[in-house]
């Protein structure tokens, strides 16, 4: 009877024994957690080696958490760390009892005998924090995705962000002290004061640069005009001018020109070929060869091209951090931006409210990925109906003002021969022919200024206006049977350069 029972027993009791341990426990390191924080309480070396690499979060103990954010608080503070210090900052704060007390501190600095190891043991139970976080991410967008009120695309986009953020180590990202921000922006001034050049990403024109230093990190640019001032031409001759030249890596995205017309323009500005050469392909043996020879940088250039049509601003977050991540890119340019849509299924009441997402996302996606954002805008036709001279201002973007306020630099295209205008508005009736002129009418980090550039149509590409024409250029400006220098601002192209942006006018044919 009493095998009988015993074997009974044994049955009972091993299911559960079983289930324990087919049972889920959150990745932790308790132990760990205990030996990391014993070695701060001991060694202020432990405190430097580990202070930057947890936060309060990555212990699984809330105890912990408590003891480590006292730490932690007297470490910025400049005050020892020791069981005493820690105590009593605990005591302050109504915390002490909810640790343990007095006792478990000292038990935690018996734990170990020194500091050593304590970096490779910060690691580990960062590890852990990462585990669960992932964990409670998978978990949310299980939850998330069973509701039929999801929106799927805005679903992707939240996911694909935090395991971004997961990635990139930034899992929450507390708020910083004044104390800190100062520390970090002083080393950064000492940084570019020992740096050559620019703080930033060079534009690609000299004046320009002197203007801005470079396109900065964080910041969004807008860059409008009407259609046929030459907007893609522009933001092409920086992306050839960065990619090509610099061998900065740049990311374009193309909503209405496919990626094969794009690269084509850039051949023709990079060879110095006009683009009707390259459209029918008549081309002579010397061209050929200039072609060949010419075009191997733009080759191996960092250029990445995307034509996807109808892009949503949260497609364009996720390929861009893909990008970010894999190649590195640190310039991102749209073209352009009211052909981007909101990417959501709810009604986002108008165009107006639609743009403003669209613009507001720009601005965090470069915040969130720390490099310039360049985005196209178009402008509306208030320009075209204004009196003399016909210069664009910020009440002229089109469909939200939404965008000159989450810009950080704002500029518009201006050609005055577009509107058949000959002389610059300068009082020295200075020729306007071949000329285009950038202004800056929203600079939030620093000045104004309208920068005159050459714009060269049959080329399709933009110049410091100081810069003569390479012998390529030259050549192809003469007509082969009379010898004879065509003119770039009586160039057909002029007209209808760029004018593919414009849907208001379908009589006009694109360059390419």
């Amino acid at each position: 009877m009493e095998n009988k029972k015993s074997e009974g027993l044994k049955k009972i009791v091993e299911p559960a024994v079983i289930n324990l341990q087919k049972g889920k426990i959150p990745p932790q390191a308790v132990e760990l957690e205990e030996a990391v924080l014993g070695a701060m309480l001991i060694d202020k070396k432990g405190v430097d080696e580990v202070i930057d690499i947890l936060q309060p979060d990555a212990f699984y103990k809330k105890a912990h958490q408590f003891i480590f954010e006292s730490i932690y608080s007297l470490f910025h503070d400049s005050q020892p760390i020791d069981l005493l210090t820690v105590s009593s900052a605990l005591r302050k704060e109504g915390k002490l009892d909810q640790v343990g007390g007095e006792f478990y501190l000292v038990q935690l600095s018996q734990k170990v005998a020194s500091s050593a190891h304590i970096e490779f043991h910060a690691r580990i139970i960062l590890q852990k924090f990462i585990q669960r976080s992932l964990i409670r991410i998978s978990n949310e967008i299980i939850e998330t995705a069973y509701l039929e009120s999801t929106d799927v695309f805005d679903l992707l986009d939240q996911a694909e962000s935090k395991l971004y953020d997961v990635t990139q180590g930034n899992i929450k990202k507390s708020s910083e002290t004044a104390r800190n921000l100062v520390l970090e922006a002083k080393k950064r001034i000492e940084d570019i004061s020992n740096r050559e050049g620019l703080s930033g990403i060079s534009t690609g024109f000299e004046k320009l640069d002197k203007l801005t230093s470079g396109w900065q990190s964080s910041d969004l640019i807008i860059i409008a005009a009407r259609p046929g001032m030459g907007k893609t031409a522009l933001t092409l001759s920086m992306a050839r001018k960065i990619s090509v030249s610099k061998g900065i890596p740049v990311a374009f995205f193309s909503l209405e020109m496919s990626s094969v017309q794009l690269i084509t323009r850039l051949i023709s500005a990079e060879t110095g070929l006009s683009s009707e050469k390259l459209r029918t392909g008549k081309l002579i043996d010397h061209e050929w060869q200039q072609l060949n020879i010419k075009v191997t940088d733009l080759e191996k250039a960092p250029l990445f091209i995307d034509d996807t049509p109808s892009l949503s601003i949260f497609d364009l977050r996720a390929k861009a951090r893909r990008l970010a991540s894999q190649n590195g890119i640190k310039l991102i340019i749209v073209d352009y931006l009211q052909l981007m849509t909101s990417g959501t299924n709810t009604k986002a009441g108008n165009r107006e409210q639609e743009i403003s997402i669209i613009s507001r996302n720009l601005k965090s996606l470069a915040k969130e990925l720390d490099i310039p954002v360049i985005a196209l805008s178009q402008l509306s036709r208030a320009v075209e109906t204004r009196g003399g001279t016909k210069r664009p201002m910020l009440s002229d973007l089109r469909e939200s003002g939404a965008i000159e306020q989450d810009a950080d630099i704002v500029s518009f295209i201006y050609r005055p021969e577009y509107y058949n205008i000959d002389e610059w508005d300068d009082n020295e009736h200075t020729p306007s022919q071949g000329q285009a002129e950038l202004i800056v009418a929203k600079h939030r980090n620093g000045g104004l200024d309208n920068i005159r550039m050459k714009f060269i149509p049959h080329l399709g590409k933009f110049e410091d206006l100081e810069t003569f024409d390479s012998p390529f250029e030259f050549q192809s400006k003469m007509n082969p049977n009379s010898n004879e220098r065509i003119e770039s601002g009586n160039s057909r192209d002029s007209d209808n350069f760029d004018s593919e942006f414009d849907d208001n006018k379908p009589d006009k044919l694109s360059p390419f």
